[in-house]
């Protein structure tokens, strides 16, 4: 789940059954009756941020509003995802509060510090699920020239946006996709990112217990167990599962067995305070940018294998590229290029690669780092030798091996000269049982 799932807990807006229920009904819903995720076929895009967007990042917040008309941007501000005001209990101090209505001022106010003509929030939560019907507020999104999805947890988004079991658009949902197929730009942070996915959106996990015991579909009171919505999000994306926090909270493991899982050859795994800016989505026009102060992965899994035996799940042959800020993607024919002003990174020594025994930064490690498995991937670039290397999971039973090795094809960019590497294209990655 987008909020920090080490500290998440059952969702206050139904009970923990009720909701179970809900979201295992949606996977017997024909593909007929979710409209939504048919892919968008206009000039539209997307502005998604893996989470922690800080406020003084004034080139993702800047680049949000220069697409949505510059000096005459209007932002429509969601935050369905953050608990309503009445659920609350510091709801009446402003120094304190966490609610929708709270974080839709505050999302609202640092777009127009950073330059848009008018930000306003759309005043639909769990106390305002009738208004995501509303004629007036449909009138209120056609006004806008932008909009931006805060962070929470992105299932209050399908709960106050889309029609119970039929999941299907409110009236609000169809006037943003609409939006976005007419030149608007939907952005989006965390939970607000998450929502964009297609089919199989995660709704929460753990890497070290999804490559131990796999998905399945749902939302579930652990916060560690892998689940994921088979109808997805509202399928704003759909070149690939999206996942967010990644490095910070290693998420890569969980990532790598949904996709496996699912049967999805791609994922866009998404690094904090860092975009993925994706022009024309759903179209064969669509493009990809990265902007921002760490990176995001592409998992690619089109010749990857997975496993299932007696000693546990493995997956081999799946390819990791991380992209960093100006870095460009083409889904369409699986090409990643560098960008301005970045070279290609040619070793000069044979320094070793230091050992990582906790490649997927886990929450029982009070010493571990994030960012861990990026760390040893860029420290095997950085060497002529070995070709490969290893690390692994920092619980065992069974312990995961994650191997990094570097075949023919693949390159490392750095933007300086002599300077450690930046960005990696097609790495392959193998992740075995001990």
């Amino acid at each position: 789940m987008n909020t920090d799932v080490r500290t998440r807990r059952t969702l206050v807006l139904v009970t923990a059954t009720a909701l179970v229920t809900a979201v295992t009904a949606l996977a017997g819903v024909p593909a007929a009756q979710a409209a939504h995720r048919g892919p968008q076929r206009d000039t539209g895009s997307l502005v998604l941020v893996g989470g922690a967007l800080a406020s003084d990042n004034t080139e993702i917040y800047g680049e949000i509003i220069k697409r949505a008309g510059g000096q005459k941007a209007r932002i429509g501000v969601l935050t369905a995802a953050s608990i309503p005001e009445s659920q609350d209990p510091d709801a009446a101090d402003p120094d304190k509060c966490s609610n929708s209505a709270c974080n839709g001022a505050y999302y609202a106010s640092l777009f127009k510090k950073h330059g848009a003509a008018d930000a306003q929030w759309i005043p639909i939560d769990l106390d305002h699920i009738d208004n995501a019907d509303s004629d007036a507020v449909v009138d209120q999104v056609n006004s806008m020239t932008g909009f931006f999805f805060g962070g929470g947890d992105q299932y209050r988004y399908i709960t106050t946006l889309l029609h119970g079991q039929q999941h299907t658009d409110s009236k609000v949902l169809a006037a943003l996709r609409d939006r976005l197929a007419h030149g608007a730009v939907i952005a989006g942070s965390s939970a607000g990112a998450q929502i964009a996915a297609g089919p199989d959106m995660v709704t929460g996990g753990d890497s070290y217990p999804a490559l131990r015991d796999g998905s399945s579909p749902g939302y579930f009171d652990d916060p560690s167990r892998l689940g994921y919505l088979p109808d997805g999000g509202f399928g704003f994306l759909d070149s690939g599962l999206i996942d967010t926090h990644t490095g910070a909270q290693g998420r890569e493991g969980r990532a790598l067995r949904l996709a496996a899982d699912t049967g999805h050859d791609r994922v866009y795994a998404l690094d904090e305070n860092t975009a993925l800016v994706v022009d024309a989505p759903g179209s064969r026009h669509e493009a990809i940018t990265v902007l921002g102060t760490n990176g995001v992965a592409v998992f690619d899994l089109r010749s990857a294998r997975s496993r299932h035996c007696r000693s546990g799940w493995s997956l081999k042959n799946a390819r990791y590229t991380y992209l960093t800020d100006g870095d460009h993607y083409d889904p369409r024919r699986w090409l990643a290029s560098p960008g301005q002003g970045k070279h290609r990174l040619v070793p000069h020594d044979d320094a070793a690669v230091p050992g990582n025994n906790d490649v997927f930064h886990s929450v029982a490690n009070p010493a571990g780092s994030p960012y861990s498995l990026r760390g040893t991937a860029r420290a095997l670039a950085a060497t002529n030798a070995p070709r490969s290397a290893t690390a692994t999971s920092y619980e065992s039973g069974p312990r995961f091996r994650v191997t990094f090795t570097k075949r023919a094809g693949f390159s490392a960019w750095t933007g300086e000269a002599d300077s450690a590497p930046e960005s990696l294209v097609g790495m392959y990655v193998a992740v075995t049982p001990e």
